[in-house]
């Protein structure tokens, strides 16, 4: 049992000062992954406090993703979160429609922007190119409107939304996520101790209801996909943004987040859900899915103190950008070849999702018509292992809708990438998974 000055044991007469022991038993070895902490009734009294104040201390530790609270198992110290993220790899005997990737056929190749009119930049140089600059006032700022704002670029949509979140908010914070989440986003809230609160999300994107009971919960923060939701397709309708709008209006001190990580092969168009009144928000949109993921940069246009709390950020970490990969996106982003393949992406990508869900609805299995992105997401109700299990003994790699899931009313669902797809290959998978879900119907 815990011992007043023990060492080797949990200390404290305040909440703050047992956080602050359990904090050091962690870094120290003391406290291993997986190690029970006391009872709080026992630690109570061993310490000689109130079981509240032991409550207290638990609580803010669970909260900045230190230890978890189990039914039966107590409270358990956590090691370092396990993320997971795109590009999951399979066996060579199976198809992969689990990896998340854009065709590679559809990304532009970088190597021709290398050799034409880049200058090595030096310390002191303007962080930003002024291609890029020019490209994001023609081709971005409109959707934000005449408001005052600030670009900085960033390596990448994640690193946007964890700089952000991390300038504008602390450990045990409550943080709006879409449920199911895109992976990024999951790993995001777990690393920062950021406490997820979950909004489903239906064939319109972000629910009114669920927003508007998290915003009235005290949230602090918003992520929104505004369209090509990852995991689902979803984006968001003109209507349904407008009714978000009217909500977060009523909550200016929420930061609001934009992630339009589609945006230039989208085929919906973009609804912004930030008010005009809005003091804090960023709309951010990667190069990823259009130019590769390998391709490490975001364009964030934000309120300027927003942009300037990232660009301090950014300057005291990285410093800025690589002036050579902005150089290389710059070219390849003003080139008339990039906008023709990305014009064609954009039709493909949807032809193939509409390949895979007109298959599908041939074998009894409806999904909504106007999804876009890269993915088709499948509900199929309990028993979401049994079926990717046997999936891949037909030959198919799929993600379970269980890693996306931020809640239990997520999961049930598979996540089938069609960035690939063939028409003679989306009838295959389709009867395929007919076969294996009939049984499970039938039952």
């Amino acid at each position: 049992m815990a011992r007043r000055g023990h060492p080797e044991t949990i200390a404290g007469s305040s909440a703050a000062e047992i956080v602050e022991s359990v904090r050091r038993l962690i870094d120290s070895g003391g406290l291993a992954k997986g190690a029970a902490l006391p009872p709080i009734r026992g630690l109570a009294a061993e310490l000689g406090v109130n079981r509240n104040t032991v409550a207290s201390a638990y609580a803010q530790l669970a909260a900045a993703g230190l230890v978890e609270t189990r039914r039966r198992g107590g409270t358990v110290v956590l090691g370092v979160p396990a993320l997971d993220g795109e590009g999951r790899s399979a066996s060579r005997e199976l198809v992969n429609l689990a990896d998340g990737n854009p065709a590679i056929e559809f990304l532009p190749d970088p190597r021709a922007a290398f050799g034409t009119g880049y200058e090595p930049a030096l310390y002191g140089h303007p962080p930003i190119n002024e291609s890029l600059a020019a490209w994001v006032d023609s081709e971005m700022a409109p959707d934000v409107g005449p408001v005052p704002r600030g670009l900085v670029l960033t390596h990448g949509a994640a690193d946007a939304v964890e700089r952000l979140l991390g300038a504008h908010l602390a450990r045990g914070d409550a943080v709006v996520v879409e449920d199911p989440c895109f992976l990024s986003s999951i790993g995001t809230m777990r690393l920062n101790g950021y406490r997820s609160v979950p909004v489903p999300v239906d064939a319109d994107g972000m629910t009114p209801d669920g927003l508007s009971r998290a915003l009235e919960a005290g949230v602090r923060a918003v992520v929104c996909t505004p369209r090509a939701h990852n995991p689902t397709g979803a984006s968001l309708t003109g209507e349904r943004a407008e009714e978000l709008r009217e909500l977060l209006s009523r909550h200016p001190e929420v930061l609001v987040i934009e992630d339009d990580h589609f945006s230039a092969i989208s085929a919906r168009p973009y609804h912004r859900i930030t008010p005009a009144s809005a003091p804090r928000w960023a709309l951010v949109r990667s190069m990823s899915k259009f130019l590769g993921p390998d391709l490490r940069l975001a364009f964030v246009l934000s309120d300027e103190d927003s942009a300037a709390q990232l660009s301090a950020r950014l300057s005291s970490t990285a410093g800025w950008i690589s002036h050579a990969l902005q150089h290389i996106v710059a070219t390849m982003l003003h080139d008339e070849g990039t906008a023709r393949l990305l014009r064609h992406a954009r039709d493909s990508y949807a032809e193939r999702l509409r390949s895979l869900t007109g298959a599908l609805h041939e074998h009894g299995i409806s999904l909504p018509p106007d999804r876009d992105g890269l993915n088709a997401w499948i509900p199929v109700g309990r028993g979401e292992k049994r079926l990717i299990d046997a999936l891949a003994l037909r030959g198919w790699a799929v993600r379970g809708g269980s890693d996306f899931a931020v809640t239990e009313r997520s999961a049930g669902a598979l996540r089938v990438t069609t960035a690939n797809i063939s028409p003679q290959r989306a009838e295959a998978f389709a009867s395929d998974l007919a076969a294996v879900l009939r049984p499970k119907r039938g039952a």
